[in-house]
C-alpha cells in the first residue's frame, strides 16, 4: 500500500519521462541479449512487453469516441451562435494555414536534403513490408477519388462511425448536434416555452454528467500510463534496435530536422507574433501531451491528456479546449504534411524524375488535404502517401517499394509527427483563447 501512495504522489510527467527513459535501455538491451543468443529470445521477448503497452493504447481508444462526443456537443451548444462561428472560423484557419505552412516547410526542408539511398531500395525493403505495400496500394487504386470519398464520409451513419472508430463523422455530427441544442434553446426562449428549455437543459446536462464521468476515467487510466510507457517504448526498441537508424538515416534526419525545427521555433514564433509573449514557457507547459504523443503514436489517444493541460495548464476554457483539441486531434496533422514531401522528394531520386513546380504545388495541396484524412491513429500517415505520390508518374511497383521503405522507418518517424501533430492542437487551443480572450486569467 505504501508502495502504491509513494506512486501516486509522483508527477505523472516524472513517471512517464522515467518509464521512457527505461524503456529505451531496456528495450536496446534485449535487442542486444537477442542477437547474440538467437532463437526465440527476442520474439519471447516482445511477446511478454506488447500486451502491457497494448492495454494502455486500448484503453485510450476506449474513451477517445466518449470524450469527443461530450466535449464537441457541450462545447458548441455552451457558446452563442455568433460566437461560435467565429471561433470555428479561427480554428479552422490556424489549422489550414499551419497545415499549408507545414507543407511548404517540408517540401523546402526535403528539397534541402535531398534524401536518396546509396544502395538499391529493394535490397532494404523486407519482403514482409513489400507484400504489405503491394496490397495497400492495391486497395489504394481501387479507392475512386480520395477527395470525394473524405468528402462522402463527413455524413457517414454516425452510429456506425461509432462503431467502427471513424471520427470524421462523428465530429461532424457532434457539432451538428450541438449547434442544433443550441439553437433549439435559444429559439425556446425567444418563445418563452420554459417547457422545452427544460428539456435541452436536461439533456445538456446528461451529458455534461457523462463528460465529467468520463475525465474521472481518465484519471484512473493516466495512473497506468507509465507502465504502458515503459512496455510500448522497449518493445519499440527491442524489436528494431538502431536498425531504423542505420538504414534510413538521411531519410530519418530530414524528417526529424524538420519536426523539431517545426516546434522549436515555428510554432512559438507564432505565439511570439499573435500573442505577444514568450513562447517557450507555454511549450513547456505542454511537454506531457507532447511526451503522451510521441510513445503512443496517436493524436486521439492522447486527447484525454491534451484536454487535461488545456484546462489546467494553458487555462483554456472548456468549451475552447473540447472544440479545438477534438477538431485538431482528426484534422490537424502538421507533423504528416512535414512528413510526406520527404518521401516524394525521394521518390524522384530514387526513379529518376525531377519535380516541376507544378508538380510541387499540387504536392503541397494534396499534403494538406490528405493529411485530413490521417485519422488521428498510430501509422495513419503511410496509406496517405498513395494520395501524394498519385501525382507522379509512378508505376504500382514503385509505388508499393517507396511505401515499404516508409513502412519500415515509421514507427521512429509517427512518433515525432505525432508528438508535432499534438503540439499544433494544444498552440492552436492557446492562441485562438488568447485572440478570443477565452482564457482563465483570473485562475493563473
Amino acid at each position: 500500500m505504501k508502495l502504491v501512495n509513494w506512486y501516486c504522489r509522483i508527477p505523472l510527467i516524472y513517471l512517464n519521462l522515467g518509464a521512457f527513459v527505461l524503456g529505451c535501455a531496456g528495450g536496446l538491451f534485449l535487442y542486444w541479449i537477442g542477437n547474440r543468443i538467437g532463437g526465440d529470445f527476442l520474439p519471447v521477448a516482445t511477446a511478454v512487453l506488447a500486451p502491457f503497452g497494448n492495454i494502455l493504447v486500448c484503453m485510450l481508444k476506449m474513451i477517445v469516441m466518449p470524450i469527443i462526443v461530450c466535449t464537441l456537443v457541450c462545447g458548441a451548444a455552451a457558446l452563442p451562435i455568433k460566437t461560435f462561428g467565429k471561433m470555428g472560423t479561427a480554428v479552422c484557419c490556424w489549422y489550414f494555414f499551419t497545415s499549408l505552412f507545414a507543407a511548404v516547410f517540408g517540401c523546402a526542408i526535403a528539397i534541402l536534403f535531398n534524401p536518396s539511398l546509396s544502395v538499391a531500395p529493394e535490397q532494404l525493403v523486407d519482403g514482409n513490408l513489400r507484400d504489405q505495400a503491394a496490397a495497400m496500394a492495391a486497395r489504394s487504386s481501387e479507392g475512386g477519388n480520395a477527395f470525394l470519398n473524405i468528402l462522402y464520409s463527413l455524413f457517414s451513419n454516425p452510429f456506425e462511425a461509432l462503431a467502427q472508430g471513424k471520427f470524421l463523422p462523428v465530429i461532424v455530427f457532434s457539432i451538428l448536434f450541438g449547434l442544433a441544442a443550441r439553437m433549439v434553446l435559444d429559439t425556446a426562449g425567444e418563445k418563452n416555452d420554459t417547457a422545452v428549455q427544460q428539456q435541452i437543459r436536461n439533456m445538456l446536462g446528461i451529458v455534461d454528467a457523462f463528460q465529467k464521468t468520463i475525465f474521472k476515467i481518465v484519471d484512473w487510466v493516466l495512473k497506468y500510463f507509465p507502465v504502458g510507457v515503459f512496455a510500448l517504448t522497449a518493445f519499440c526498441f527491442a524489436k528494431f534496435g538502431v536498425a531504423l537508424f542505420q538504414s534510413y538515416l538521411q531519410v530519418a534526419a530530414c524528417v526529424i530536422c524538420g519536426i523539431l525545427l517545426m516546434i522549436t521555433i515555428c510554432y512559438p514564433l507564432a505565439i511570439a507574433l499573435i500573442c505577444r509573449e514568450n513562447p517557450y514557457p507555454i511549450l513547456w507547459r505542454l511537454r506531457e501531451p507532447i511526451l503522451t504523443a510521441f510513445v503512443t503514436r496517436s493524436s486521439a489517444a492522447t486527447l484525454p491528456v491534451s484536454m487535461k493541460t488545456a484546462r489546467e495548464k494553458l487555462k483554456v476554457r472548456e468549451e475552447l479546449s473540447g472544440f479545438t483539441l477534438s477538431l485538431g486531434s482528426t484534422i490537424n496533422m502538421d507533423g504528416v504534411c512535414i512528413h510526406l514531401p520527404v518521401f516524394a522528394v525521394l521518390a524522384a531520386n530514387l526513379f529518376g524524375f525531377d519535380l516541376t513546380w507544378h508538380q510541387t504545388l499540387l504536392m503541397v495541396l494534396g499534403v494538406v488535404f490528405a493529411s485530413v484524412g490521417a485519422g488521428g491513429i498510430p501509422g495513419g500517415s503511410v496509406f496517405l502517401l498513395f494520395l501524394v505520390l498519385a501525382g507522379f508518374d509512378l508505376t504500382r511497383e514503385q509505388t508499393s517499394i517507396i511505401v515499404a521503405l516508409a513502412l519500415g522507418i515509421n514507427p521512429l518517424l509517427d512518433m515525432f509527427e505525432t508528438a508535432c501533430n499534438v503540439t499544433g492542437d494544444n498552440i492552436g487551443a492557446y492562441v485562438v483563447g488568447k485572440r478570443m480572450h477565452m482564457l482563465d486569467s483570473d485562475r493563473q
